[in-house]
């Protein structure tokens, strides 16, 4: 009896963290540090947040390039709210409105000019970064409150558990639950494949768009507050640079960049790879600008990889 194995991308994402694990551990005693480990997921749980959005963009056949802008905005209108004394706490939520009115604001320009999401979102990528800078500067402002750091740099009570790994987890059950379990994810994947089907099948085509680009909103200012506590400070060049490493972190999980396809599952493996791989080559000391250059290579490499798969699924068809 002959058994044949689908190879997946997620098998493959999962093997790649294998070798990481296998390959870091003899070159570095301390890789393998349980504690060392997940006080490492802090590090990049803000871009694990934004990318669950993301995630639903992209495979709607869209994109969003002003996340890192709009976390860059909300972090400076909290800033300037907790210069004059105002709570942080509520300096929080009034960044995390500002956030989502953000995303709105692009999901309601591509809608009503039908315009395309990149152009949009670049546009409100200059402005959302150019606002961060009228309001702040290039001052920073300290946080000194122990609760609200808590989020960024507190740990589950008795445990080496991040309290910000708690939330990632939280909200990526959710997220991958809505999108494939019920009929809202269904919509994003319809729409990614045939936006004009979609409309004359009935689909509220243009409410869906305006809701995905809220949601992105307010993930960017949730993983803004959370950054701002991880950092105990608040600056208008905060997040930049982010928007690349979100929609890397989506394309190596397998969502393809045309749209239609791709699932939660392989963006959560993807986030925890790069983290942790990013935490090995740091751990041997590899300078900063060859770790760019490896993290590229490995985005290149998946596309090519993920079209080969692609295209050996569609000869299978036939």
């Amino acid at each position: 009896m002959k058994i044949r194995l689908r190879i997946t991308w997620e098998i493959i994402l999962l093997i790649l963290i294998v070798l990481v694990f296998l390959v870091s551990s003899f070159f570095s005693p301390y890789f393998l540090d349980i504690v060392n480990l997940l006080d490492n997921t802090t590090n990049f749980m803000e871009k694990g947040l934004i990318s669950l959005a993301m995630t639903y963009i992209i495979i709607s056949g869209n994109i969003d390039i002003s996340v890192a802008s709009n976390m860059g905005m909300t972090s400076a209108f909290m800033g300037v709210l907790h210069r004059m004394g105002t709570n942080i706490w509520i300096c929080a939520l009034v960044g995390l409105i500002i956030a989502t009115l953000g995303g709105y604001l692009n999901g309601y320009l591509i809608v009503r000019f039908r315009l395309p999401a990149i152009a949009v979102t670049l546009g409100t990528y200059a402005l959302y970064r150019g606002i961060a800078y009228i309001l702040l500067q290039d001052t920073a402002v300290g946080i000194e409150s122990e609760s609200f750091m808590y989020l960024g740099q507190g740990y589950i009570a008795g445990t080496p558990v991040p309290f910000s790994l708690v939330l990632y987890v939280i909200f990526a059950i959710i997220f991958g639950f809505v999108l494939h379990k019920t009929t809202f994810g269904r919509y994003v994947y319809s729409i990614g494949n045939n936006e004009q089907a979609c409309k004359f099948s009935g689909i509220p085509v243009e409410k869906i768009k305006i809701v995905l680009f809220t949601i992105a909103g307010f993930m960017s200012g949730l993983g803004a507050i959370l950054l701002t506590s991880r950092l105990s400070s608040i600056r208008p060049d905060i997040g930049s640079g982010l928007e690349l490493e979100v929609i890397a972190t989506v394309v190596l999980g397998g969502v393809s960049i045309l749209g239609g396809s791709g699932n939660m599952i392989g963006v959560v493996l993807s986030l925890f790879l790069i983290g942790f791989l990013t935490y090995s080559l740091n751990l041997l000391n590899i300078p900063s600008q060859v770790i760019t250059i490896i993290m590229g290579s490995l985005l290149v490499g998946t596309v090519v990889i993920s079209n080969l798969l692609e295209q050996r699924r569609a000869r299978a068809v036939k």
